[in-house]
C-alpha cells in the first residue's frame, strides 16, 4: 500500500487540497452571484441602501450557505482529482506498479479528513458569527434602520436551577443590545421550590444584564440589574424597589443561543450550551444533534470520497461513458444528502436515537461503498 507521505502520496495529498479549493471558489462565487441577484431583487426601488450593504449581506450570508453544501464540494473536487487520474493515465500506471486501491484512496481520505477537520475547528465558528452579522443586516433591511440591532422580537423564557434548590423562571417581553448593554423589558422572574410551589415573584419595569466573571472555568455568570422592582410574597406586603441586583446563570452568549438556530452556534460552544439548556429543563435534542454532526462531519466526507472514487476511478477513459459516471456521481450524492435529511428529520422528532441519525448516513454509505471496492479488487 503507498504510503501517504510518499512522493505519490504527497503528490494525492496536494491535488486533492488545490482541488477542493478551486471547486470552493467557484461554487462560493456562484453562490454570491445568485445571493446578490436576489438581495437586489428585494431592495429595487430603495436608495438608501448602498453597495456596501449588499456587499456585506451576501459576503455575510455566504458561509452560512457553503457550510450546507459542503458535502458535494467534497465529492464534486474528488472527482475531478480521480478523473484527471485516469485521464492522464496516471491511475494506469499506479495500479501496474502494484499499488491497490486503498493506496490510491488513503492520501485523498487524508486530504479530506484534513479538510472536515478544518472546516469544523476554524470555519465553523466564523460561519456562526457571520450568521449573527447576517441577521442583523436582513434585520436592518426590513426595519429601514442602518443602526438596528436584532436581539429578539419574541421575548425570553429561562428556566434555571438556583444553588438553593429553588427554580427561577425568567420572563421578558422583549430584549435589545445597545453599545455592548442588553436590555430588557417587562421582566418577570419567578422562584419555585421543588414542589413546584411559587415562593416569590419579582416583577420589574426594565432591567440590564451586566456579565461578572467566575473564579471557576466556567462560562460567564450574569447579573440582572432590575429597575422599578415589585416583590411579591405570600404571606408579606408587597415590597416596592428602585432597583435590585439579581444574581442568575444566564449571559449574553446563552441568551444569543436561545434565539438562533443550532446550526448558528460555533462548535466549541454547543458543549456549553448543551449543558445550560440541560440542567435548565429545556429539550437539547436539536443542539446535541448538531453537535455530533460537526463530530461525524469529516467522516462522512471521507464518505464521500469513496462514493466519488466508485464513479470517476477507471483504468481508462478510452472505456467510455464519462459524461454518464459523472452523471451517476453527482445524482448519488443528492441522494446520500437528501436520505441524509430525512435521518435527521427523525433524529430531531425523537423517533430514533439522534447518535444513529448522525452517524448512519456516514456508516451505510462508507460500508457499501467498500464492499463494491473489495468486489472491484477481487
Amino acid at each position: 500500500m503507498m504510503k501517504p507521505n510518499s512522493i505519490l502520496g504527497s503528490y494525492l495529498f496536494k491535488q486533492a487540497i488545490l482541488n477542493f479549493l478551486f471547486v470552493l471558489a467557484v461554487i462560493s462565487a456562484v453562490i454570491m452571484v445568485f445571493d446578490m441577484i436576489d438581495i437586489l431583487r428585494r431592495v429595487s426601488g430603495r436608495h438608501e441602501v448602498g453597495l456596501d450593504f449588499l456587499i456585506q449581506y451576501v459576503v455575510a450570508k455566504l458561509p452560512e450557505t457553503v457550510d450546507k453544501v459542503i458535502p458535494f464540494i467534497v465529492m464534486i473536487s474528488t472527482m475531478i482529482t480521480f478523473w484527471r487520474l485516469s485521464k492522464a493515465n496516471e491511475f494506469v500506471i499506479i495500479r501496474a506498479a502494484g499499488v491497490s486501491i486503498w493506496g490510491v484512496l488513503m492520501p485523498v481520505l487524508l486530504a479530506v479528513l484534513f479538510i472536515g477537520s478544518f472546516w469544523v475547528a476554524l470555519v465553523n465558528p466564523i460561519s456562526a458569527k457571520m450568521h449573527e452579522v447576517k441577521e442583523t443586516l436582513s434585520y436592518r433591511l426590513s426595519t429601514n434602520n442602518p443602526h438596528a440591532f436584532l436581539f429578539s422580537n419574541k421575548g425570553l423564557w429561562i428556566r434555571e436551577a438556583e444553588d438553593n434548590g429553588n427554580i427561577a423562571i425568567i420572563n421578558a417581553s422583549g430584549l435589545n443590545l445597545q453599545n455592548g448593554v442588553l436590555w430588557l423589558n417587562d421582566v418577570s422572574i419567578i422562584e419555585v421550590d421543588e414542589r413546584t410551589q411559587v415562593k416569590k415573584h419579582i416583577e420589574a419595569f426594565v432591567a440590564t444584564l451586566e456579565e461578572v466573571e467566575n473564579d471557576s472555568k466556567d462560562a460567564k455568570k450574569g447579573l440582572l440589574n432590575l429597575k422599578d422592582v415589585h416583590i411579591y410574597q405570600s404571606g408579606k406586603q408587597a415590597e416596592i424597589l428602585n432597583s435590585l441586583n439579581y444574581p442568575t446563570n444566564i449571559n449574553i452568549q446563552r441568551i444569543k443561543d436561545n434565539f438562533v438556530d443550532p446550526e448558528a452556534i460555533s462548535f466549541w460552544n454547543l458543549p456549553d450550551t448543551i449543558e445550560f439548556y440541560e440542567n435548565s429543563g429545556f429539550s437539547i435534542v436539536r443542539y446535541k444533534m448538531r453537535y455530533l454532526s460537526l463530530i461525524a462531519l469529516p467522516f462522512l466526507l471521507m464518505a464521500m470520497v469513496l462514493v466519488a472514487g466508485l464513479f470517476s476511478l477507471k483504468a481508462s477513459q478510452r472505456q467510455g461513458g464519462v459524461l454518464i459516471m459523472i452523471v451517476l456521481g453527482i445524482a448519488t450524492g443528492f441522494t446520500v444528502y437528501f436520505t441524509s435529511q430525512i435521518i435527521s428529520t427523525f433524529g430531531f422528532n425523537s423517533y430514533i436515537p439522534v447518535w444513529f441519525a448522525v452517524w448512519a448516513p456516514a456508516i451505510v454509505i462508507a460500508s457499501i461503498s467498500i464492499s463494491v471496492y473489495l468486489q472491484r479488487e477481487e
